[in-house]
C-alpha cells in the first residue's frame, strides 16, 4: 500500500508506557485507604481495597505486540471476543464489512490501529451508554470515529463505542497525521467496544465468538483491488 508524502506529518504512537499513567492517580485512592485500614486493623477492608488497587494497575497494563501480516492485514483494534462480522450499509447507499470487538473489564484497553493511514476526519458523536453488547450501542452509545486513507486512498474507520460502565475514550491522532498499523492510539476505560469499517473486497479472517488480541490478531485481510 506504499509509504506516505514526506509531507505528511507522523502520528507519534502513545501509550508505550507498560502500565498506562492513567493507573497511578485513579490507584492511588484505593491503595491508601488499604494502607490507612490496615493501620486501623480492619485487615479485611483493607485487603478489599488493596486488591482494587491492584486491578486498576492490571486493568491498565500496555503489552507490547508483535505486528503479524503486511500492510494489506486488518489487524484487531482491540483485545476481547468478536461481536459482529458482517456486511453493513452506509449512509451513502455503498456497502461495507464491518467487524465488532467487545471488550471486558478484564481485556487490555488499548487500541490499536488495524491499517496505515491518513486521519482524515475524527467524529464524536452518540449520547448513551448502553452496554456495549447491546446492538443499539452501535448508533446511540458515545463514541469516537476516525476515517483514515491509506497511501493508496483506500478509506476505513475505526469507532471506539463506550459501554455501560465506560465514560471516557482517549483518542490522540489529530486529522493529517498518518498512524502506522499496529500502533497505539488510545484506549477507553472500563468495558466498551471498538469497531472496524472495511471497504468492499476485504474479506473476514475471524468469526463471532472469537477472541482476538490487539495488534497481534489479523481480523481481514483487503480485497486486491484496494
Amino acid at each position: 500500500m506504499g509509504e506516505p508524502a514526506q509531507s505528511v506529518p507522523r502520528f507519534r504512537e502513545r501509550p508505550t508506557a507498560p502500565v498506562v499513567g492513567d493507573a497511578w492517580w485513579l490507584g492511588a485512592p484505593p491503595l491508601a485507604a488499604a494502607a490507612a485500614l490496615a493501620w486501623a486493623g480492619w485487615t479485611g477492608l483493607a485487603g478489599a481495597a488493596a486488591a482494587l488497587a491492584a486491578f486498576t494497575v492490571f486493568f491498565f497494563r500496555n503489552p507490547a505486540r508483535a505486528i503479524p501480516g503486511d500492510e494489506r492485514s486488518v489487524v484487531a483494534p482491540a483485545d476481547g471476543r468478536v461481536l459482529a462480522v458482517g456486511q453493513i450499509e452506509e449512509p451513502d447507499g455503498s456497502k461495507a464489512l464491518r467487524i465488532g470487538i467487545f471488550l471486558s473489564v478484564f481485556d487490555v484497553h488499548v487500541n490499536r490501529m488495524p491499517l496505515a493511514g491518513r486521519v482524515v476526519a475524527v467524529e464524536r458523536t452518540g449520547r448513551r451508554y448502553r452496554a456495549a453488547f447491546d446492538p443499539r450501542a452501535e448508533t446511540d452509545n458515545v463514541r469516537c470515529a476516525l476515517t483514515l486513507e491509506t497511501a493508496s486512498g483506500v478509506r476505513f474507520r475505526v469507532v471506539q463505542i463506550t459501554g455501560l460502565v465506560a465514560r471516557r475514550i482517549v483518542c490522540h491522532p489529530l486529522v493529517g497525521q498518518w498512524v502506522e498499523r499496529g500502533a497505539r492510539y488510545g484506549l477507553i476505560r472500563f468495558g466498551s467496544r471498538t469497531d472496524v469499517v472495511l471497504p468492499p473486497g476485504a474479506q473476514a479472517r475471524v468469526q463471532r465468538g472469537e477472541r482476538v488480541r490487539g495488534g497481534s490478531s489479523v481480523l481481514a485481510v483487503l480485497g486486491e483491488t484496494a
